[in-house]
């Protein structure tokens, strides 16, 4: 069964999308939409892309596709995704799945009345050291989980590793509320939140958050771009079985390109889950080792991607997951978490 798979939007993230699911037997990349003509052409020729559209509605017309990759900006997931799921089209979606729990939510019961297979691209279910924690947390191996501490720490604001932030748009926008961004913690978030409450297998029943906006350009802009997103982003949570945790995540991390690791502890262990310099680990403390904090490395097998399971559902062969009802439940998490910014208590000069 071949499946012809169509891309929405050609920026930095299709070409992943684009790579990995070439790399799929039985997978053809059959069109590519973009608005931008030089863009979409150069990305088609790149690939191999035999059809092209520069609007979603005449694709739709066409409609020789199984499924779609929704590689668009945040800010157009909903207004885009909305059409191919009335269309019954499969579609794994970029993170954020949208920009508001509201939106999210829409978007959530749509595909579920499509009955179609739905996705959101959270690319760190991919780190085999997370599925093995939640493997071993889900079978009791550290009891009941009493805390937590989790980050995602990048650096890209301090050096140019990646590229200057100063003078290329595909940093600048991250910055920028009017260019559509929710600043760190709407971009990497909903990562290490999904990260976190996917290991501990339970949600959040209360969050809190603390956000930063620091000066970084004169009058806080760059051109168009008014430099007024969070950069950093400290977070308090419960879950729903009582545990307490602190989740922060920074593009101010000196050191770190783009780390992420979760320490999680209960009666009978703890764990602590890595993914940095993108070396997958998790070490375990457990049984006797208690007595002498001993921590052991424990062996992970590795985990088909999310492109591969994205197919392999379609197929009937694998659990859409996780889907847009994850994404919208993270997006509620999300939206709680920036409103709750503000009303900390101020210490007071005595």
């Amino acid at each position: 069964m071949t499946i012809r798979l169509l891309i929405l939007g050609t920026g930095s993230m299709a070409r992943i999308h684009a790579e990995a699911f070439a790399a799929i037997p039985g997978v053809a990349l059959a069109a590519a939409v973009d608005t931008r003509p030089d863009a979409l052409a150069t990305f088609a020729a790149t690939h191999g892309i035999p059809r092209t559209f520069g609007q979603l509605e005449d694709a739709l017309a066409w409609g020789r596709f199984d499924a779609v990759a929704n590689v668009t900006p945040d800010s157009a997931h909903h207004a885009t995704t909305l059409p191919v799921l009335a269309a019954g089209k499969h579609v794994l979606c970029e993170k954020p799945l949208a920009t508001n729990a509201a939106d999210a939510s829409e978007m959530a019961k749509a595909a579920a009345r499509a009955g179609v297979v739905n996705m959101v691209n959270l690319s760190y279910r991919n780190v085999p050291a997370l599925q093995q924690a939640a493997r071993m947390v889900a079978e009791g191996a550290i009891g009941p989980i009493r805390h937590f501490e989790a980050s995602y720490l990048q650096s890209w604001l301090t050096q140019a590793a990646w590229g200057d932030w100063r003078t290329e748009p595909q940093w600048l926008w991250r910055l920028s509320t009017a260019h559509g961004s929710r600043g760190v913690l709407g971009d990497v978030g909903v990562h290490i939140l999904d990260f976190a409450t996917f290991i501990a297998g339970q949600d959040a029943t209360e969050v809190s958050a603390r956000l930063a906006t620091f000066d970084k350009a004169p009058d806080g802009r760059i051109g168009p771009y008014r430099l007024d997103a969070n950069d950093s982003a400290a977070l308090h949570l419960r879950l729903t079985g009582g545990a307490l945790g602190v989740v922060h995540a920074t593009r101010f991390a000196t050191g770190h390109l783009n780390d992420l690791r979760l320490r999680i502890h209960g009666d009978e262990g703890g764990l602590d889950v890595r993914f940095e310099n993108a070396v997958s680990q998790l070490d375990a403390c457990l049984g006797e080792d208690r007595t002498t904090a001993t921590w052991r490395t424990v062996d992970c097998p590795p985990v088909p991607t999310t492109y591969q399971r994205f197919i392999a559902a379609i197929r009937g062969e694998a659990v859409p997951d996780p889907g847009f009802a994850r994404g919208a439940s993270l997006q509620r998490l999300l939206d709680r978490a920036e409103q709750s910014h503000g009303r900390q208590s101020r210490i007071l000069p005595v």
